[in-house]
């Protein structure tokens, strides 16, 4: 088998997509960017990261999947007490602590400003659709009453969570059919650890979602509930989705302010918000083709048609410059404790290793998917998503680069597909 062949097959069963959509891909990508090689490339630059970090844990390519996974979770572990300990053994079940959190994290990032909906039309908005769970929960009479109490950030964060998603979706969520530029304006984004009387409120929330952390694009407010699920990895992982919130608000914000200069904002806005993505295969073409997707669909289906397609991914560039934050953050508050650059560039590395019996399992070395990882142990999942969907990215800026990458996502994530 030539080289080629050996590359695609190997990149292909990691990805799980056909070895054929890969060649015909490289193929148009060559001619396009003038690159060649690049799967070759990436391919031996994966193995070789693979190899400084195994024999950075005392491991080798020998070293059976369950040991090499095993290895993985305890760095986790061991990065998550370094925070905890290092911030002053903070737990996320206290308001005090989470605050603590984000002070450090907005401590160590450049100032955002991002252009995002007025409070004033925020409480607006509550005005015309009143909050009825949230209302009850704080035990007022009316909306009136309620804002003038109430921080009108802390009030728009409850929604996503005290609020059943039909009332926000098919009634609150409506009104924003009706906004206008007006009605945005430049403004810092928020960080805020949420008061202790929303952790109850709270509760079913985080244990669906498995995290204590959200936010609002449009708004820009990013959120911390504080709420223990009493699992290892909370603090690391509260800061990786603190970091990662932080960036995707901020992309979402520069395409807000696009729309802006356009007469269809709202009907934009609202599609953008939707996250809606083409259900059907890409139409065939001689041109190069790449879906945008912007959720991970293989939490909810692990075989959607749509991830053996060519496919890059914007929650991809949060993570990966999450990951960088995390390490510089790590470096400030442990020094040479411990080794945060071991988690440098491995958003899409990962390998077959094998089983005590024989069998290959893919084992990713993705920073988040090992942190969801820990979060689960008991359960045994493994995670996988965040890395195969850095893969892709990765093989399309092998070819044009990564602010081309940013570019072709931002000017074509409506139609949910780029053609080059």
């Amino acid at each position: 088998m030539d080289k080629q062949n050996s590359t695609v097959e190997k990149l292909a069963k990691i990805l799980r997509c056909d070895k054929n959509t890969l060649l015909e891909l490289d193929k148009k990508m060559s001619a396009l960017s003038g690159r060649s090689g690049v799967l070759d490339k990436i391919l031996e630059e994966n193995n070789n990261i693979i190899d400084d970090r195994l024999a950075r844990l005392g491991l080798n390519r020998q070293t059976p999947a369950k040991d090499v996974y095993s290895a993985l979770i305890k760095k986790i572990y061991l990065d998550d007490q370094v925070f905890v300990q290092k911030l002053g053994n903070v737990s996320a079940a206290k308001a005090e602590d989470c605050q603590k959190v984000l002070n450090a994290i907005k401590g160590s990032v450049a100032k955002l400003n991002g252009y995002f909906l007025k409070k004033d039309k925020a409480r607006e908005l509550l005005m015309k659709e009143p909050p009825k769970n949230i209302l009850q929960a704080l035990n007022y009479k009316n909306v009136e009453e309620m804002l003038a109490a109430e921080d009108i950030f802390e009030i728009f964060a409850a929604l996503r969570f005290i609020e059943n998603n039909d009332w926000l979706n098919n009634v609150f969520f409506k009104q924003y059919a009706n906004l206008t530029p007006n009605d945005f304006e430049e403004r810092e984004v928020e960080l805020r650890a949420l008061g202790q009387r929303w952790s109850r409120a709270a509760e079913s929330f985080v244990q669906r979602k498995y995290h204590n952390i959200s936010h609002l694009k449009e708004f820009g407010v990013i959120f911390v509930i504080p709420v223990s699920l009493n699992i290892p990895g909370e603090i690391l992982r509260m800061i990786s989705l603190v970091y990662h919130y932080y960036y995707e608000v901020k992309f979402y914000s520069d395409i807000f302010k696009t729309f802006s200069r356009e007469s269809d904002f709202a009907q934009k806005l609202i599609l953008t918000l939707k996250g809606d993505l083409p259900n059907e295969t890409l139409p065939a073409s001689n041109k190069a083709e790449w879906l945008i997707i912007q959720q991970y669909l293989a939490k909810n289906d692990e075989n959607d048609h749509r991830l053996f397609e060519p496919h890059i991914n914007p929650e991809v560039i949060h993570w990966e410059q999450s990951e960088k934050e995390i390490i510089k953050l790590g470096e400030a508050v442990s020094g040479i404790e411990e080794d945060f650059t071991f988690w440098d560039n491995l958003g899409w590395v990962g390998d077959y290793f094998t089983t005590e019996v024989g069998i290959d399992i893919l084992v990713s070395f993705n920073l988040v998917d090992s942190v969801m990882a820990l979060v689960k142990e008991k359960e045994m999942i493994k995670y996988l998503y965040h890395h195969q969907e850095a893969l892709w990215n990765k093989i399309f800026i092998g070819y044009l680069g990564e602010e081309e990458l940013k570019n072709q996502i931002k000017n074509s994530l409506l139609k949910g597909y780029i053609e080059l």
